[in-house]
């Protein structure tokens, strides 16, 4: 089969193909050089062109070039670099801004402490098996560093306990585990911080509690005991869903301010900064649809920067779907419901810059899908639900559509958004490195919709084990076609 991937000139001529408005040319011109990037193996320090012939190359006046330039820059994939030898300069991506409007996202939806800590169930543990089995002398090092300096901190306050969840992500070898694993303990973080208080006692007791967990987990790893890690880890996440649902509030508080400046030295722009801030602001405000959070002039004030760096903020705001400016009377900066789509984009880019192979993505796609599957299955879809799935398996092959669709009703029939949102992840990097052709061999696609059937049939039938079986198999096979 031919690679599914698009040439640089193909997707030249397809930005240029159809009259369009100039923030979706950028938002293509961006994704364009970014694709290209990719292609050549993500050179960091090469300089892909200078303005003027990128410009030429896309078609696009400087107004829209430059803006397609921000948002390149606001994924850290390149930097324009001025004077001599300057051009679009590439660099290495940061998924941190993406992982923070992908939380805030999660908590719009409304995500429950319940959707969380399913998520983490299906994940951690795999984090932590797969650590055990390849743990090295840094990552043993490591290890009791992060225990030796949580145990310090006891009693004197509460205890930041996400570096051992964090650090057993990056062990595990795995890219995609190590960035879900981040958005995880991000979100879980945000809903402790807003639970109601506790005595210092309570504090102490919880935060000791799991001291004592993560001793067990970072002894079973150290000792390659797998098993024993994911056990001990399991129950660690059981005792963290219960002490959150005991102490969880149904309101919201907003988050504690913090100063405008950039102290992390990550050298992001103050316009990054802002809308950061703006971004956790309208959160904490309610998200409400359609109300002006302010005027240009009222933001001005409110954020004490200039209206360059204001201007810029709003874009990325704008980007994400987060909020968009309004002109004229009335006007001002208007909420808009959250589109994840961007941030999809960057956590696709990042874990692309990373390397990860097609068994990375597959350990990780089985188990989102493994557990939406008996999700669904325990419920036996009736009616409409059943009708979408089966819908949905005669859709693949149609009309550019893939066989990712099923795979996509199924979560949204297992009704956690958290797995919606990685699901899509993956199938965008799946779709990446598909060597499926576009449009797809006619009997490739019968044949994904003859195990589409098989895998639904067990589902309708509430065989759980027979579901999964198939999924799972299904999946294997479908690594086969990485590229």
């Amino acid at each position: 089969m031919t690679s599914g991937r698009v040439t640089a000139a193909g997707r030249d001529a397809r930005a240029d193909a159809a009259p369009i408005s100039g923030d979706k040319m950028a938002a293509r011109v961006a994704r364009s050089l970014e694709d290209e990037i990719i292609d050549r193996g993500w050179p960091v320090g090469e300089v892909l062109g200078s303005e003027t012939e990128l410009r030429e190359r896309f078609g696009v006046s400087r107004a829209v070039f430059r803006e397609a330039v921000r948002l390149v820059e606001h994924h850290q994939v390149g930097r324009m670099r001025r004077g001599p030898n300057g051009g679009l300069v590439v660099t290495a991506p940061d998924a941190g801004p993406a992982t923070r409007a992908l939380v805030i996202y999660l908590e719009f939806l409304g995500t429950s402490v319940e959707d969380l800590l399913a998520a983490r169930l299906l994940l951690e543990p795999l984090a932590a098996r797969l650590a055990a089995e390849t743990v090295t002398e840094d990552g043993i090092t490591a290890l009791r560093e992060v225990f030796d300096a949580e145990a310090a901190a006891l009693g004197t306050g509460p205890v930041n306990d996400d570096h051992v969840h964090t650090l057993l992500g990056r062990l595990s070898g795995n890219p995609v585990l190590q960035l879900f694993t981040e958005v995880l303990i991000s979100l879980t973080y945000r809903y402790a911080r807003t639970s109601r208080r506790t005595s210092k006692e309570a504090v102490l007791a919880a935060t000791t509690d799991a001291h004592r967990w993560h001793s067990e987990i970072i002894d079973a790893v150290i000792s390659g005991d797998a098993a024993a890690a994911e056990t001990h880890l399991v129950s660690h996440l059981r005792a963290v869903e219960e002490w959150l649902l005991a102490h969880r509030v149904r309101t919201r508080t907003a988050p504690r301010r913090r100063p405008l400046e950039d102290k992390g030295g990550s050298g992001r722009k103050l316009a990054e900064v802002v809308a950061e801030r703006m971004h956790d602001d309208i959160a904490a405000d309610g998200w409400q649809i359609g109300s002006v959070f302010g005027s240009e002039t009222d933001l001005l004030e409110r954020y004490g920067v200039s209206r360059a760096v204001l201007r810029e903020a709003v874009r990325l705001l704008e980007h994400h779907s987060v909020a968009r400016m309004r002109r004229g009377p009335g006007g001002g900066l208007v909420v808009a419901a959250p589109d994840p789509t961007a941030s999809i984009h960057t956590m696709a880019l990042r874990l692309d810059h990373l390397g990860l192979s097609g068994h990375d993505l597959r350990v990780v796609r089985e188990a989102v899908e493994l557990g939406c599957v008996t999700t669904v299955t325990a419920a036996v879809p009736a009616g409409q639900a059943a009708d979408r799935l089966q819908a949905s398996i005669g859709r693949a092959g149609l009309d550019g559509e893939s066989g990712d669709v099923f795979h996509a009703e199924l979560a949204e029939l297992a009704g956690n958004p958290v797995l919606v949102l990685f699901l899509r992840i993956i199938t965008e990097l799946w779709s990446r490195h598909s060597r499926t052709e576009r449009p797809p061999d006619p009997s490739t696609s019968d044949e994904v919709r003859r195990v589409h059937q098989a895998i639904l049939d067990a589902v309708l039938a509430g065989d759980t084990v027979l579901a999964r079986h198939r999924v799972r198999r299904h999946l294997q096979a479908l690594t086969t076609w990485w590229h």
